[in-house]
């Protein structure tokens, strides 16, 4: 058997082709929306930073940051939201290591926040600024 015939015994069937894909990625998402508070909470904030941002008028550049920046926090807490289900199935008891991985996705998360905060300061601070010292 060569490798292209070996390939093709492998695939999936036709109920994975990307459509199939895309809407396992709509359900995955949806799950996080709606079982992770955290993420809510998170796409709240992003939310009224889109609006902000809307209000200030920013520029195309501000634009591509803010959107990398919101991209990243939720990319972030939805891998550490898997991650942690995936955890809690492997092992439901607690277990040190557990306990260790599940930190570490979180301070993934925490580092993700802390950028975004910086960057929104960047990002909002000089037209804030403006605004508050024309009134």
């Amino acid at each position: 058997m060569n490798k292209t015939e070996k390939a093709k015994e492998t695939e999936r069937p036709n109920s994975h082709t990307f459509l199939a894909s895309l809407q396992n990625a709509w359900r995955g998402m949806l799950a996080v929306i709606r079982g992770e508070r955290n993420f809510r909470l998170q796409l709240m904030v992003a939310i009224a930073a889109t609006i902000l941002a809307a209000l200030l008028n920013f520029p195309s550049w501000k634009w591509s940051i803010l959107i990398l920046t919101i991209g990243l926090v939720l990319t972030s807490e939805a891998f550490n939201s898997a991650l942690e289900t995936l955890v809690d199935l492997i092992q439901p008891e607690y277990h040190p290591l557990a306990g260790r991985a599940k930190d570490i996705a979180a301070g993934a998360v925490l580092i993700a926040s802390i950028i975004s905060v910086i960057i929104g300061v960047l990002l909002y601070g000089p037209p804030m600024y403006e605004l508050l010292l024309s009134h």
